[in-house]
């Protein structure tokens, strides 16, 4: 399976790679939240396999079915972000985040807060629970892009999967 995933996810790479060699727009026009939303869902199914993105769904927008649920672990909400795309397990039996999220003007801070205390949320609860789920955990990844973007990554081999995220959105 990690071999399978790793495959996928060496070719998306790759495929993300030949995609970006193509011509680009030299006006540095920044994207609409509408654009960046898109952009973050279809970076974020690209990098997983079909039966992830069926049963974790990605969030982008507080009227989604599971909206509720998913943004309020994170803290996301309309007023602290312009876009956002979240794809969260909201189920404890498995460490699973996987957010792409553009905090609003001055949020940042409070965005960010609520994606470090979602990760050392699922460190506690997993600390003596499932050992594999707190070993994924505590390896999640929490970086922000150059654009303001902030990238969270909480899966199995997350390096690869938030190497293929930070390269299909650059790209």
């Amino acid at each position: 399976m990690k071999r399978m995933l790793s495959l996928s996810l060496s070719a998306l790479l790759l495929l993300s790679a030949l995609v970006g060699c193509g011509s680009k727009d030299s006006g540095t026009a920044s994207k609409t939240p509408e654009e960046y939303t898109e952009a973050y869902k279809t970076t974020i199914e690209s990098a997983r396999d079909d039966e992830l993105n069926e049963a974790v769904p990605v969030v982008t927008s507080t009227e989604d079915d599971t909206a509720s649920l998913v943004l309020s672990l994170i803290g996301v909400t309309d007023e602290n972000t312009d876009a956002f795309a979240v794809a969260i397990s909201p189920m404890n039996i498995k460490a699973y985040g996987v957010a792409a999220i553009l905090p609003a003007e001055g949020k940042s801070e409070e965005v960010l807060e609520g994606v470090n205390a979602f990760v050392e949320q699922q460190k506690q609860s997993f600390e003596q629970y499932l050992v594999d789920q707190y070993e994924i955990a505590n390896a999640a990844k929490v970086e922000t892009l150059d654009d303001g973007t902030i990238l969270l990554v909480m899966c199995e081999d997350q390096d690869t999967v938030l190497d293929a995220i930070k390269t299909s959105l650059n790209g």
